[in-house]
């Protein structure tokens, strides 16, 4: 109650205040060390949480533990054959793939025209034409990469596949540059390489989709098998390994089992291809973290010395208040009434630089997020700095200012009355 009493009392803020104003230059010096420390402390953070979140929104329709495989050429001979032997993939690789690697959720085949430098195919609407990506995939890579369709159409289905339906979903772009603006295109026909497909769906091109553009056309992996006379022939594979695998060691299995099926050699480290989302993201994630610790402990660190600098001030404040100091309490002051004034002035210095800090981190976060706010293809948005994290900040903060109070304030305490009137 004490302490209560001497926060809300008048006197003691006329006091600090009156302190401060004594020592403007050195005040405003050493509150700023303070307020830098929690500003590096909320840039840094921020900055760490941008690139997470860059990261996320970059790939937010595609699962996080994914991975593509696909076949290249053998650089070890193995079983008598020689290296340089083109790897295949096939269909039949598929079930051997989940019964050996139980950690695979999701697998998709996937075979494509005009991707990775390929001439697109040609696709023609009654005068209109150009040229457009073609995938041949199954319903199962929507559960991999989310694919939005607008109203009234739909993705390829099982059915599609059994049947090899000519069907197809094209893209926004697509739609845009074939059909007229108010036309809709469910259920119109186009020609893909001089073949017509009807139009079940158009989707949606969402930033962070996957590696596919707005222009893509996606039919029956059956159908493309036939059209473009692929066989079994599967050119990657899309998996998405469970939330609770580790992404690394599911493709190093998947890898080790393919090599078993086209009998390459255990060692050979280049007959197959991979891209492993999932590894990159858990990378992003460490770097993210680390650059959070690294805030922490260097804003602490900045922190610290700050508020030793606050100590400093106050020894010196006490110093040269000693007769007055001596004056109060030979008036009858309560020795926890001087050392709770010291103290309330110490974390009054602390709190209000943090609180500078945060809003001068704030407003930079602020500035990075509006430059970067139109960058799609750039992996970095609202850098932020979550709200238990800052009040946590501010609580050490309150701490620190606290504990580094009590030299002063018991110094203060320990000046005897007659021996402070003494003084000049």
């Amino acid at each position: 109650m004490n302490s209560l009493r001497v926060i809300f009392d008048k006197d003691t803020w006329q006091e600090i205040f009156g302190s401060i104003s004594k020592n403007k230059t050195r005040t405003i010096i050493t509150v700023i060390g303070v307020l830098w420390g929690i500003f590096i402390y909320i840039a840094l953070s921020g900055a760490a949480k941008g690139l997470d979140n860059g990261f996320e929104r970059q790939f937010e329709n595609i699962a996080m533990n994914s991975m593509f495989i696909w076949g290249m050429q053998t650089s070890v001979p193995y079983e008598g054959f020689k290296t340089g032997r083109n790897i295949k993939l096939k269909l039949s690789d598929i079930d051997i793939i989940r019964q050996r690697v139980p950690e695979v959720e999701f697998i998709a085949p996937r075979n494509a025209r005009g991707v990775s430098g390929g001439t697109a195919p040609l696709v023609v609407r009654n005068n209109k034409s150009s040229n457009y990506n073609v995938y041949g995939d199954y319903p199962e890579y929507t559960r991999i990469a989310t694919k939005k369709i607008f109203d009234g159409g739909r993705f390829i289905n099982e059915e599609d596949i059994k049947y090899s339906r000519k069907v197809c979903v094209i893209g926004e772009k697509t739609k845009t540059e074939l059909f007229e603006k108010d036309e809709n295109p469910i259920g119109q026909y186009i020609r893909v390489d001089n073949i017509y497909f009807q139009v079940i769906g158009v989707h949606k091109f969402i930033p962070g989709g996957g590696f596919e553009t707005d222009g893509d056309i996606y039919i029956p992996f059956a159908t493309f098998k036939k059209i473009y006379n692929t066989g079994d022939r599967v050119q990657w594979l899309t998996i998405a390994a469970y939330d609770d695998a580790d992404v690394v060691a599911v493709e190093k299995d998947v890898k080790t089992t393919l090599k078993k099926i086209h009998r390459v050699s255990p060692d050979d480290e280049r007959a197959f291809g991979g891209f492993n989302l999932g590894e990159i993201f858990n990378k992003i994630i460490g770097f993210s973290k680390g650059m959070t610790l690294l805030s922490l402990i260097v804003g602490i660190a900045t922190i610290i010395a700050g508020v030793i600098g606050i100590g400093n001030i106050l020894l010196i404040s006490v110093k040269e208040r000693t007769k007055e100091l001596g004056v109060r309490r030979a008036l009858g002051a309560t020795p926890s009434e001087v050392r709770n004034q010291i103290i309330i002035e110490s974390v009054f210095l602390t709190l209000i630089a943090g609180i500078l800090g945060i809003i001068l981190g704030a407003l930079v976060l602020s500035g990075i997020n509006l430059a970067t706010a139109d960058l799609t293809d750039f992996p970095y948005t609202n850098p932020t700095v979550p709200i238990p994290f800052i009040l946590g900040a501010l609580f050490i903060m309150i701490f620190l200012g606290t504990l580094i109070g009590l030299i002063p304030a018991q110094r203060a305490v320990s000046i005897k009355p007659i021996d402070a009137l003494r003084e000049e």
